[in-house]
């Protein structure tokens, strides 16, 4: 291992037990205090990499290693995976994943507790961690009542506690807003200062490109080239493109979405959907489940949505749109007002019959024990003739080939990528014959090529009559295939 380097990935192949190899021959190192980044198509190899320097490669997700990935002095394969708790710390995609507690400040506390430190300095090092990231106001608070850039940074701040010197970031900003996003990158920087060396694996590269010291740029598997942060730059923007990247400079798509934002409705026709003094939230319910009041509640402004357009719902961590996409689809009653389909009010019954929803976390909709039978699912229940089932399967295909997941047909929706999961979750919703669809979040995870694969559809979907609401951060998708922006902040 090169001496001054705290992680090294030397001559690495790669593969997962009864799979093909996911990395082939990837050689690269990380410095104390330097930001390597991660980037290429989804599938490409990133995650892998960054589960060889945190250990859970092979320790957790089997599989055979070749090479030597060696981190803080700790080798993948043969050091224990309890040994890299102090070395590395290690944020997720989705943090819920990597919570251990119901509360925050015992969120925070736990790994200093698995250290085995005194409960006085246990004290101590919490109150350091929140001022030293500023996450004073999210102490002794319930973790689910935090909103998602929240529940990201309590991750950082408790994947930093135990002072590693190494941390690893897979694809942190996925679910976030501008704000959080702001928050995020001066986590970063801040241990990039205390001489942290950082790697995170990403798709939206625009929020901490003044933090970036190298880009390792893969595809296939492969590590296609690296490039200091000057040199990618510099790069044309059309090669980056190629790689499936994200853009570096995402203004020019912020000034669309405020051009576009409040537009006025077609002239013209019936709306598919309207709302009408709509509340939308949850209440408590005490033991004899009457109403304690609302816990959450968030009015709506009216808003009427057509037939052939895409409807971009936008809005900081927390603002209610996921709140509202479950309202609109029938899964929760509003707290008040009303939601009208094609004209009349809808109970929940009628929105659920008359909707598709994409949620955003997608691990809650995957059912099936293929991709191909997750997507005709609803096909088999209904039932059918032989001849409706092989012009489904057929429909399917088709679908599962334009999404880029034929080839992944037969494979267990669990064992997808992060980006394959979500591809396939609005397979399903395309699969069915809907008035409107609302898609929660439908790129996070996504490389560029993905991303405007999905605008695609959704252009295609609207352009068959369909009403489509997409909840969103992604200035990109937003900017390039929304009509309208309704901004609920």
């Amino acid at each position: 291992m090169d001496g001054t380097a705290l992680c090294e990935v030397r001559d690495c192949t790669f593969a997962y037990s009864g799979e093909g190899a996911a990395l082939r021959n990837v050689t690269l190192h990380v410095r104390a205090g330097e930001l390597v980044m991660l980037v290429g198509p989804s599938g490409c190899g990133k995650t892998t990499v960054t589960r060889l320097i945190n250990g859970l490669a092979p320790g957790h997700f089997t599989g055979t290693l070749t090479g030597h990935a060696c981190t803080g002095g700790l080798e993948a394969g043969r050091a224990p995976l309890e040994s890299y708790a102090r070395v590395v710390g290690s944020v997720f995609q989705n943090p819920k994943t990597q919570y251990f507690h119901a509360r925050s400040t015992d969120e925070l506390a736990f790994p200093c507790e698995n250290a085995g430190m005194p409960a006085p300095r246990i004290r101590e090092r919490v109150r350091q961690v929140a001022a030293r990231f500023g996450i004073d106001d999210l102490l002794d608070r319930a973790i689910v009542d935090l909103s998602g850039g929240q529940q990201q940074r309590l991750a950082v701040a408790s994947a930093a506690v135990l002072e590693p010197a190494v941390m690893v970031l897979d694809e942190p900003t996925s679910n976030l807003d501008t704000a959080s996003m702001a928050r995020l990158h001066g986590m970063i920087a801040a241990l990039k200062a205390d001489g942290v060396a950082i790697v995170i694996a990403e798709h939206r590269l625009a929020w901490c490109t003044d933090l970036v010291d190298r880009y390792c740029v893969f595809g296939g598997g492969e590590l296609l080239g690296t490039y200091t942060a000057r040199e990618f730059e510099a790069l044309p923007a059309a090669r980056r493109e190629a790689w499936g990247l994200r853009v570096l400079d995402v203004s020019e798509d912020r000034a669309r979405i405020a051009a576009i934002s409040h537009l006025e409705c077609p002239a013209g026709g019936a709306p598919v959907l309207s709302t009408r003094g709509l509340e939308v939230g949850y209440r408590k319910r005490g033991m004899l489940r009457r109403g304690r009041g609302a816990v959450f509640s968030r009015r709506i402004p009216d808003v009427d949505v057509y037939g052939g357009q895409i409807v971009g719902i936008m809005g900081h961590n927390g603002a209610g749109k996921s709140t509202f996409a479950r309202t609109l689809c029938g899964l929760q009653a509003p707290l008040a007002g009303t939601i009208e389909l094609d004209g009349e009010p809808a109970h929940t019954s009628a929105l659920s019959h008359a909707a598709a929803l994409v949620m955003q976390d997608v691990h809650y909709q995957l059912f099936a024990e293929s991709v191909r039978a997750e997507v005709m699912l609803e096909t088999v229940q209904r039932g059918g003739g032989e001849h409706e089932l092989a012009a489904a399967r057929a429909q399917c295909d088709a679908l599962l080939a334009e999404l880029d997941l034929f080839d992944v047909a037969d494979r267990h929706p669990m064992s997808l990528s992060g980006g394959q999961k979500q591809r396939l979750a609005i397979a399903v919703a395309l699969m069915g014959c809907k008035r409107f669809v609302v898609l929660d979040e439908p790129t996070s995870g996504l490389d560029r090529a993905h991303m405007m694969q999905v605008g695609a559809l959704l252009r295609a979907l609207a352009d068959r009559g369909v009403a489509v609401l997409v909840i969103t951060h992604d200035d990109e998708l937003a900017a390039h295939w929304c009509d309208r922006i309704i901004a609920l902040d």
